[in-house]
């Protein structure tokens, strides 16, 4: 139905905006964690934590990486079911991907 095929084309839509909402949320919580890191803390630092405990800088960075880790995820997820929405071969559906995509990264 006509009614169908619009909602879907809507759910499409809002789908491939909030998937570039995500990337660009993944960029700023990328930018705020490298913010967090003091400019002495080297690498070695951050892969093995010091025995019997940890410093501000590092829990902040840790809680910084998790959250990355979580937009990756919903990321990956969001960005599998438009393409599999695509892959219908549904030129409505296609345009609806294509114009929620372009929306997102406007916005």
């Amino acid at each position: 139905s006509r009614a169908g095929m619009a909602l879907s084309v809507l759910v499409i839509l809002l789908l491939a905006m909030l998937y570039e909402a995500i990337k660009m949320g993944k960029a700023v919580l990328l930018r705020r964690a490298l913010l967090a890191l003091p400019r002495s803390l080297s690498q070695e630092l951050l892969a093995e934590p010091e025995e019997g405990g940890t410093g501000p800088a590092q829990g902040r960075w840790f809680r910084y990486h998790i959250g990355q880790t979580l937009f990756h995820v919903v990321q990956v997820v969001l960005g599998y079911m438009v393409m599999l929405a695509v892959m219908s071969y549904n030129t409505w559906i296609f345009l609806g991907a294509i114009a929620g995509s372009t929306l997102g990264y406007f916005v």
